[in-house]
C-alpha cells in the first residue's frame, strides 16, 4: 500500500446508480464500452487532483487523497464529463494505515455516504465541509447512516433536485456505541432471507453473546429502504411476563390501539430482540403477521420460536480473522498503542471466537498482555467482565450463561450438566449411553443454542459454556457417575476399532482409525480423569488398546501415556503390564529413539517369556527382527523371524515375517524377490485391517522396484501408501511417501517436481515431530541430489507453502 496519504486523508467512493437496469438497457457491448469510458474519466480527474486510487471492483471507485479540496475538485470535474449516473461521496478523517490499506471507522462512514446518494449526486460529510472554506454547500440536514452509527450531517456539492437521500428514517434502531466489524456473510445471508416474500418471519438463533442483536439490528438498517413505514426495534429483555410483548411492540410504534391496529397495512419491519424467556408469546406474532400481510418481523433469540412459516437462521461464531480483528478493535479503545502477539490466535480460540467473551477480554488489555489474559483463562467466566453500562445480563461471561441456564426445565439443566463431561463433541448415541439423553431434550438444548450440530453430524458446545455446564455437574452430586458411563463409552470405543496386534491377529481389528480420531478428546479426559482417580487398570485397558494408533498418529501423546501408568504402578496384571512395557516400548521406538524403544521392547520379552505367552514371545521377535534390519544384520533378523513363526504362524505373524524376510532378501542385493515379498506382505497385512503395517510394506516395495529401474511400479506403490497413510491420519509414514515420490521425481528429471515434494515434508516437520524421518532425513535428502538446482529450490519454496492435506492431494494428481 506504498504511495497512500497519511494522516488525515479524504476519502471519495463513486459506484454507477443502477447498474443492472443500465446493462439490460444498452446491452453488454454498449455497456463495456461506456464503463470503459467511465473509468478512464474517473481516473484522470482523480489523477490529476493527487487521489490515489485504494480499490476498484466493478464500477466502483475507493480513492483517497491528501486534502479535501482536491477531493472535491475531483469529484466536480468527473462529474462534468461522465455520461453514466454516478453517485460520489466524500468524507475525511485519520484512518490507521496498515500494509493491508486503511483500516477505522472513517473508511465505512465514506462509504455509506456515497451509498446514500442518486446517480450524478456529488454528497459531502461535516468533517469534509468543515474544510472546503468558501465552497457553497447545499445542508440537506442530519441523516442516520444504514451503519447505524449517531446522525451525520450531510452536504450537497451543487443545487439540482434529487429524491431524498437513502438512510433510515421513521426508525427507532439503537446507535451502538462501538462499530459493525466483519459478519459480511452473515449479514448478506440475512439480508437476502428478508428479502424474500416467502420469509415473513426470519430467527436468529445463537449463544449468549454471539452477536445476534449487532448482526440483526443491521441487517435491518441494510433492508430499510423496503420497508417504508419504518423499521422498529423492540427490546425484549427488560420483559418478565409474555403478556407484555405486543404492548410493548405497540409501544416501540407509537402506541395509540393493540398491535395488529398499528401494524395493519404498514409495510414495515418489526425487530423483536432477547425472546427467549418471552417465547410463549411466540403464536402472538405469528397472528400479528397473519393479520398484517405487509408486515415483516425480524427476531433475536436464543431458541426458535417454533411456529408456522418461521425461517431460523444460526448465528455462527465469528471466523478466526474476524475474531482477531474485533478483539485489537476492542483492545485499542482500551488501550490505543495495544498491537497483537503471537497469543491472539490461541486467546481467540479459548474464548470460542465468541464476540462477547472477545470484547470482554479486549477490555482487560488495558491491564494484562495477550498472553497474560491467555494464562488466566482457567477461570474465565468470572475473569471476563464488562463496564458499568453493560445489561446486567452480560455484565459478565457467567451472567450471560446464566440468563439461558435459569429459562431451563431441570431436565433440561440435568442433561446440559452431564453433556459437560464430552470432549471435542459426542455423537447422539454416546449421549444416550453416557448422559441419558432422549431425542427432545437433545433437541430442545440444541433449539435453544446451548448444544449445537456441526456439519459432521457430531454435537457440541461451546467451551464457554461447557465450563459452567461442568461447574452444575459438580455440585449436582452425579460427576462421578457421569464420569465413569464416559469412562466406558470410551474403553467401548477403542475395545471396537481393535487397534492392537492381538486384535489384528485375531481377525477383530475394524481399522477405524477414523472413528478413534474423532473420539480422541473424549478418550484424553477419560484417560485424565481416570489417572487421577486412581483407577489405573480400566485407564491402561483404554490407553494400550489403542496401542496401534499411538504408534501410527500419536506417539508422543502414547509415549506419554504409557510413561505415566508405568510411572503409577498399583501391581498390574503381568499379562497387562507386559503389554504397557511393549507399547511403551513401541511408541519410544517409532519417535526415533531407536535404542531405548528397543531396550523397552527386550523386556517386553522376558516378561512374556515368563508369562509362557507364545504368541507374545513370538510378536516381539519381530519387532526385534525389524531393529535387527535396521542396522543392516540380515543373519540375526532373519534367525528371529524363523524362532518367531516356529511359535505362532497366525495370519499376523506371517505378515510380520514377509516383511522382514522382504528386508532380508533387500539386503542381501536380491531385489526381485525383495519386491515381491513386499506385495506379499502388504497384501497379507491388508487381508487383517493392518494398514500401517501395509503402508510400510508398500514403502518397501517402491524402494526396491526403485532399485530395480521399475520407476512406474514404484509410484504405484508409493502412491497407494500414501493414499492409505494419510487417510489414517498417519504423519510419518505420509511424510515418507511423499518423500519416496520426491525421489521417484528425481530419478526422472523433474527437479521442480522433486522440490516442491520435498519442501512440503519439510515445512510438516518444522510444524510437528515425525520421527524416525527426522533420523533419516539426511540419507534420504541424498536421493536428491541429481536434482538440486534453481527449479529445485523454486519447487521447494512452492512446496513449503504446502499444508500437508495440499501435498498429498498434489502428489497423488502427479501421473
Amino acid at each position: 500500500m506504498a504511495g497512500l496519504p497519511r494522516g488525515t486523508v479524504t476519502f471519495l467512493f463513486t459506484d454507477v446508480e443502477g447498474s443492472t437496469r443500465l446493462l439490460d438497457e444498452l446491452g453488454a457491448e454498449e455497456y463495456g464500452n461506456a464503463l470503459a469510458g467511465h473509468r478512464g474519466v474517473l481516473r484522470k480527474a482523480f489523477g490529476r487532483h493527487g487521489g490515489v486510487e485504494v480499490d476498484t471492483q466493478g464500477d466502483a471507485f475507493f480513492v483517497a487523497f491528501p486534502t479535501a479540496p482536491g477531493a472535491l475538485e475531483a469529484a466536480r470535474e468527473a462529474q462534468r464529463e461522465l455520461g453514466l449516473p454516478v453517485r460520489m461521496g466524500l468524507h475525511t478523517g485519520t484512518p490507521l494505515l496498515t500494509e493491508e490499506g486503511y483500516v477505522g471507522a472513517d473508511v465505512h462512514r465514506a462509504a455509506r455516504i456515497a451509498a446514500a446518494g442518486h446517480g450524478r449526486q456529488v454528497l459531502v460529510s461535516a468533517a469534509t465541509a468543515a474544510l472546503l472554506d468558501g465552497v457553497a454547500l447545499r445542508d440537506l440536514g442530519e441523516h442516520r447512516l444504514k451503519d447505524l452509527s449517531a446522525p451525520e450531517r450531510i452536504f450537497q456539492v451543487g443545487d439540482a433536485e434529487f429524491p431524498p437521500l437513502k438512510t433510515l428514517y421513521r426508525t427507532n434502531l439503537p446507535v451502538p456505541a462501538t462499530p459493525f466489524l466483519g459478519r459480511e456473510q452473515e449479514l448478506g445471508d440475512v439480508r437476502g432471507l428478508l428479502a424474500r416474500e416467502d420469509a415473513r418471519l426470519v430467527t436468529l438463533t445463537g449463544a449468549g453473546g454471539s452477536g445476534k442483536t449487532r448482526l440483526a439490528l443491521h441487517a435491518a438498517g441494510e433492508a430499510a429502504e423496503a420497508y417504508p413505514d419504518g423499521v422498529w426495534w423492540v427490546p425484549l429483555a427488560p420483559l418478565t411476563d409474555p403478556a407484555d410483548v405486543g404492548p410493548a411492540a405497540a409501544r416501540a410504534l407509537g402506541g395509540g390501539g393493540t398491535l395488529p391496529e398499528l401494524v395493519d397495512g404498514r409495510r414495515l419491519l418489526l425487530l423483536l430482540d432477547n425472546f427467549e424467556h418471552v417465547v410463549e408469546a411466540a403464536p402472538e406474532v405469528a397472528a400479528v403477521l397473519a393479520e398484517c400481510p405487509h408486515a415483516d418481523v425480524l427476531v433475536t433469540s436464543r431458541e426458535r420460536l417454533r411456529v408456522q412459516g418461521e425461517h431460523v437462521y444460526p448465528v455462527p461464531v465469528l471466523e478466526r480473522g474476524e475474531a482477531r480483528r474485533l478483539f485489537v478493535a476492542r483492545a485499542r479503545a482500551a488501550r490505543p498503542d495495544f498491537e497483537e502477539d503471537g497469543a491472539l490466535d490461541d486467546l481467540c480460540a479459548r474464548l470460542d471466537d465468541l464476540p462477547l467473551a472477545l470484547e470482554l477480554a479486549a477490555a482487560r488489555t488495558s491491564l494484562l498482555s495477550t498472553r497474560q489474559l491467555l494464562e488466566r483463562l482457567g477461570n474465565r467466566l468470572d475473569l471476563l467482565k464488562g463496564g458499568r453500562d453493560a445489561e446486567t445480563r452480560q455484565q459478565t461471561l457467567r451472567a450471560t450463561i446464566e440468563w439461558s441456564y435459569e429459562l431451563l426445565h431441570p431436565d433440561e439443566r440435568e442433561l446440559l450438566a452431564a453433556l459437560s463431561v464430552f470432549r471435542g463433541g459426542w455423537t447422539l448415541e454416546a449421549a444416550e449411553q453416557v448422559a441419558d439423553a432422549d431425542l427432545e431434550l437433545m433437541q430442545s438444548l440444541v433449539d435453544k443454542s446451548l448444544v449445537r450440530r456441526w456439519e459432521s453430524g457430531r454435537f457440541g458446545m461451546l467451551e464457554t459454556i461447557r465450563e459452567f455446564a461442568a461447574e452444575q455437574l459438580e455440585a449436582g452430586g452425579e460427576a462421578d457417575a457421569v464420569r465413569r458411563r464416559h469412562a466406558g463409552f470410551c474403553f467401548e470405543i477403542v475395545d471396537a476399532a481393535g487397534l492392537w496386534p492381538e486384535a489384528f491377529a485375531a481377525g477383530s481389528a475394524s481399522a477405524e482409525y477414523g472413528t478413534v480420531a474423532a473420539e480422541l478428546p473424549n478418550i484424553r479426559a477419560a484417560l485424565a480423569h481416570l489417572l487421577a482417580s486412581g483407577e489405573l487398570e480400566l485407564a491402561a485397558g483404554i490407553a494400550l488398546r489403542l496401542e496401534n494408533f499411538w504408534v501410527s498418529n500419536a506417539p508422543v501423546e502414547g509415549k506419554a501415556v504409557c510413561r505415566a501408568l508405568l510411572e503409577q504402578d498399583p501391581a498390574y496384571p503381568p499379562e497387562l503390564h507386559a503389554w504397557l512395557v511393549r507399547a511403551f516400548g513401541g511408541t519410544t521406538y517409532i519417535l526415533g529413539d531407536f535404542e531405548e524403544g528397543a531396550g523397552y521392547i527386550e523386556d517386553a520379552l522376558l516378561e512374556y517369556e515368563r508369562l509362557g505367552d507364545d504368541w507374545g514371545v513370538a510378536h516381539i521377535l519381530h519387532r526385534m527382527a525389524s531393529e535387527a534390519l535396521r542396522v543392516g544384520d540380515a543373519a540375526r533378523a532373519r534367525e528371529l523371524t524363523e524362532r518367531s513363526l516356529a511359535l505362532d504362524s497366525d495370519s499376523f505373524n506371517r505378515a510380520s515375517a514377509l516383511r522382514v524376510l522382504c528386508g532380508v532378501a533387500g539386503l542381501e542385493g536380491r531385489l526381485e524377490e525383495a519386491f515381491d515379498l513386499a506385495q506379499q506382505a502388504a497384501a497379507a497385512a491388508g487381508s487383517i485391517n493392518f494398514t500401517w503395517f501395509q503402508t510400510h510394506a508398500l514403502l518397501q516395495g517402491a524402494d526396491f522396484a526403485m532399485g530395480l529401474g521399475r520407476l512406474d511400479a514404484a509410484s504405484e506403490c508409493a502412491k497407494e501408501a500414501l493414499h492409505l497413510s494419510h487417510e489414517m491420519g498417519d504423519v510419518m509414514t505420509t511424510a515418507y511417501g511423499l518423500t519416496t515420490l520426491a525421489q521417484l521425481a528425481a530419478a526422472r528429471r523433474d527437479p521442480e517436481e522433486a522440490g516442491r515434494l520435498w519442501g512440503a515434508v519439510e515445512a510438516e516437520s518444522d510444524r510437528r515431530r515425525i520421527g524416525q524421518w527426522e533420523q533419516e532425513k539426511d540419507e534420504l535428502a541424498q536421493g536428491l541430489d541429481a536434482a538440486r538446482g534453481p527449479e529445485f529450490e523454486r519447487g521447494r519454496e512452492a512446496g513449503r507453502r504446502c499444508s500437508l492435506d495440499e501435498a498429498v492431494a498434489y502428489a497423488l494428481s502427479l501421473d
